[in-house]
Formats: structure tokens, sequence, C-alpha cells
């Protein structure tokens, strides 16, 4: 009887997660951290011999009207799939009518996905107005050698997708900056793209923005119809740095002249630094190598750590 019941006990112990069951991007809680709190507590019920105690997983801590929370696992029905870029998809999740996703802006979430028979998890950041109601967008990079991706292609309209969430954090308040200059490579763009829409959604909010966002060419730019929707209102400015193009003139005559050729580079910075109306606060999202570029041009600049913000 008494080994039975370790047997038991053996089988209801939690799994520690494989790496590739970690996002990378610095959650709170992490899927370790849930681990090593949900170990304790199965320790502790096992010494007490109490297996209710495992069911009480902080579901005191957990609103039954959060659609999402950081610590469990919530499916969500793909209702429609855009493809952007050759590498690029933008999916959209169903939401029940009328509910929020209940995100603040510039925080990510996190997906899982089964490969190989092992879990993946990776974090992106919704695209869609925080407050947008019945839905929520997310923008994701197909790479070819990519774990998750090879999850990801598997993805079409009436799927659905386990999330957990939401993580991270957005230094902004409304007019704390006078000016924004947000720098973007790649997916990267989309807290930027959630940061303006939230600037813009609010009257009362006259911060000044301009967005550089880096790509390969031209058909490369994601969400080409929303970034000029944004472009159009009277504080937002967008500016495109295109590595592998070689010339303009086939460019719509719209995108020409806010368009520079090349790898962004420190004169470039240093110009766009300039070219704004009033004393900028910085925010850099995209690739490890182009946020560790960026940085190493605002700090040749003489810019204080204090004056911009890394996704």
């Amino acid at each position: 009887m008494m080994a039975e019941n370790d047997d038991e006990w053996i089988s209801l112990q939690p799994r520690e997660p494989l790496p590739s069951q970690c996002c990378g991007s610095g959650c709170q809680p992490c899927v370790f951290d849930i681990y090593e709190r949900e170990l304790g507590q199965w320790k502790r019920a096992k010494a007490n011999g109490d297996k209710t105690l495992l069911s009480k997983n902080n579901e005191s801590n957990q609103n039954d009207s959060q659609l999402i929370v950081p610590e469990k696992w919530s499916a969500f029905e793909i209702v429609c799939v855009e493809q952007q870029a050759a590498d690029a998809y933008l999916y959209r999740f169903q939401l029940p009518s009328g509910c929020r996703l209940g995100l603040t802006v510039g925080q990510h979430i996190v997906a899982r996905g089964i490969v190989s028979d092992l879990e993946v998890q990776r974090a992106y950041t919704p695209v869609s107005p925080v407050d947008a109601e019945g839905y929520f967008e997310v923008l994701i990079k197909i790479y070819e050698d990519g774990f998750m991706s090879r999850f990801v292609k598997t993805w079409k309209e009436g799927n659905t997708v386990c999330w957990r969430g939401p993580f991270g954090n957005c230094p902004y308040k409304p007019n704390q900056y006078e000016q924004l200059l947000l720098f973007a490579s790649g997916t990267g763009i989309a807290p930027m793209v959630s940061l303006i829409q939230y600037i813009v959604a609010n009257e009362e909010d006259e911060t000044f923005i301009t967005l550089v966002g880096c790509f390969r060419t031209f058909q490369d730019i994601y969400m080409k119809p929303r970034l000029q929707e944004l472009a159009a209102y009277w504080n937002v400015k967008t500016l495109f740095v295109l590595s592998q193009e070689q010339d303009l003139t086939h460019l719509l005559w719209s995108y020409r002249e806010k368009t520079y050729l090349g790898r962004i580079n420190c004169d470039m910075v240093k110009n766009f630094v300039n070219s704004c109306r009033r004393k900028p606060f910085i925010m850099v999202c995209g690739s490890i190598t182009f946020s560790k570029d960026v940085l190493n041009y605002l700090n040749q600049l003489g810019l204080p750590e204090d004056d911009y913000f890394v996704f």
C-alpha cells in the first residue's frame, strides 16, 4: 500500500520544463518560476498527505472574468490570416463579443506549440489596439529553420492556439514626453504600432512621434495600410530604412521622400535625432544585433541611458 501511495504522489509531481518551453523574453512569472512554485506546493501537499492542496494553485488571486492570465493557458480561435510579406503573417484571434484581451500598451503574450513532441513557447506583442473588442492580432515572422515557425506554419482559420500573459511593460504615460523617436526592425514594429495606436486614440495626448522602420526591401514592410493610416495623424511621422533596395524609383511616390537606403548607421541615427521637433525619448525594438547597433550609435552621440528604452 505504501509503494502504491508513493507511486501516486510521484505521478502528481510537476515536471521540470525543457529549455524549449522558455520563450526567453524575461516573463514574470517564467515557466521555471511556475515549476518551482508548483514543486514546492507538491512537496507541502505530500508532506501533509493532502492532495487537495495541489488544487490551490493561486486560484484565489485570479479573476474568473480575465480572458488571459500569466500562469494559465487560454485557447483562442484564429478567424483570419493575412500575409504581410513573403515571410510574415498577421493572425486575428477571436474573443467573446464585447470583450477585450486586457493588456496595457506594449505588453506581450506567449504562445505554446508542440514541435516534434517538444513543447515550445514564444512571445509576441499584439498589434491590435489595446481597447479592441472581440479580437486581438499578432504579427509573426516565419523563419525557415525556426523551431516555433514549424508550428506557426500549420496555423489556419479555425485552429485554436494557447496563450498566456500579459507580460512586460512600456514606460509611457500620455504626454509624458514631448516627442518619441521609435526605431524598429522587422516584427519589432509590433509594440511600436501598439504604442502609436494608443497615443492617437487619445485626443488629449499631444506627443509627437517619429517612427523609423527598418526592413530589407519595400516589399518587406509590414502592415503598410495601417502605417499609412497612422502617418495621416498630425503628430505622427513615419520613415523607412531599406537595407537591400538599390534605388527609390520603383517605390510609391508617397514613400520616396521618407525612405533611406542602406543599413542604419550612426549618421542616420544622428539625423533622425536632430530632426525631431523636440528632445526625443527613444524606444528600440528588433533583433539583438539591431538593438545593439542602435544603442551603440546612441552612446556615440552621447545620449544618456535615461533617454531611451529597449523592448
